[in-house]
């Protein structure tokens, strides 16, 4: 298979998660970084990508100075990725659909409900692909309980239970720290706090497994540090379309706790459990039976879960080879076969319109909302 060009905007030196995607998108000899806009200072950012290896020419200053000179290039970029400051991804995102590029975009897609709504319409006018960097979907193991779940090997599910609840950002002396603050204040980062940042991972990750859609909900927030405007704690209840119940805790503040990435689905005939901190294992407990761990790599595993684990049993894959699995449903998708699993700009604007309505249920004693956007209503 020939390489697709891919081009980066963003995630330059020193960012958390550029090399996460520059490890994922080449880790399978798939795509060629062959441009880029890493910087928001252009002499730093042509110099880094070149660096990388990306030549002169296509070492831009900034994301209209990379569309401008790769829009009618016989070998341009066939994926553009999006890094860059929340606030920016819905104009970048738009110029690109509409210029005939294929996205994938950093979460949160857009700061409003409205400007989600807008990028699934030129998705779909232009027919091209927007995807969201919901990478923790494409853990092979969590694509295993989502087969699971399709297969109905649990029955009907009853019951999910999901968290992403960390201690980072739980030390009062350091909620001025500039990387932290920023995630509290309203001017950078939105109406939420940290059920923007890492709720909505918990809350996609609940509709990805479970093959549902989130159609109401109640929320509670907390800023339990008093100098933060924006929530580090969020309980979040919600209903589904098939009428599973759903519970959602989300923290920053959870001091032991380190990544706390979780998921448990509860079905008629048995149940599930998967952990970011042990992704290599699927834990299944059918009604009745005994607990069973199901590993990464065994024989058996469905389709989806053996298609996405490159190494052999016992042998960890991590954080890089999930966004890995992305690019790879990336490429397939770009070569027109069907990729059920890649998440698009509607699993975006649903991501976009449970944070609204979160808010607006915390503020509303914990009113049950629609937290469907309007255009899914």
């Amino acid at each position: 298979m020939t390489k697709l060009n891919w081009g980066m905007i963003g995630g330059g030196e020193g960012s958390q998660i550029g090399p996460a995607h520059r490890l994922g998108a080449q880790a399978d000899g798939l795509f060629n970084l062959a441009a880029g806009a890493l910087d928001h200072r252009p002499e730093e950012g042509r110099a880094y990508a070149q660096r990388l290896g990306i030549a002169a020419d296509r070492a831009y200053g900034d994301w209209t100075e990379m569309l401008a000179g790769e829009k009618d290039r016989q070998d341009k970029i066939d994926l553009v990725t999006i890094a860059t400051p929340n606030a920016t991804h819905f104009e970048i995102a738009k110029a690109f659909l509409e210029a005939g590029f294929n996205v994938l975009c950093e979460k949160p897609m857009t700061m409003t409900v409205e400007e989600g709504e807008e990028i699934v319409r030129v998705a779909n006018k232009t027919g091209k692909i927007c995807a969201v960097n919901y990478c923790y979907s494409a853990y092979p193991m969590v694509r295993q309980a989502r087969a699971m779940v399709r297969n109905g090997e649990i029955g009907k599910v009853r019951l999910v239970v999901t968290n992403f609840s960390h201690g980072h950002h739980g030390d009062a002396t350091d909620a001025d720290n500039p990387r932290v603050r920023w995630r509290y204040d309203p001017k950078m980062a939105g109406v939420s706090g940290q059920f923007a940042d890492c709720g909505i991972h918990a809350l996609h990750m609940a509709s990805f497994v479970c093959d549902d859609e989130v159609e109401k909900l109640s929320a509670d927030f907390a800023s339990t540090i008093p100098s933060r405007e924006l929530e580090d704690d969020a309980m979040v209840n919600f209903r589904m379309a098939s009428g599973t119940v759903g519970r959602l805790w989300t923290s920053s503040v959870a001091i032991g706790r380190q990544h706390g990435f979780d998921i448990q689905v509860f079905g008629e005939t048995g149940g599930l459990r998967w952990a970011s901190e042990q992704p290599n294992q699927l834990i299944y407990t059918p009604v009745g039976g005994r607990t069973q761990i199901i590993e990464k790599g065994e024989a058996g595993l469905h389709e989806d879960a053996q298609r996405l684990s490159r190494v052999s049993i016992a042998h960890p894959e991590g954080f890089p080879l999930a966004v890995a699995n992305i690019y790879c449903d990336l490429a397939d998708a770009i070569a027109g076969e069907t990729r059920n699993g890649l998440p698009t700009a509607e699993d975006g604007v649903r991501s976009m319109a449970a944070v609204h309505t979160a808010v607006a249920s915390a503020q509303n004693k914990g009113a049950w909302l629609d937290a469907r956007p309007p255009m899914f209503r």
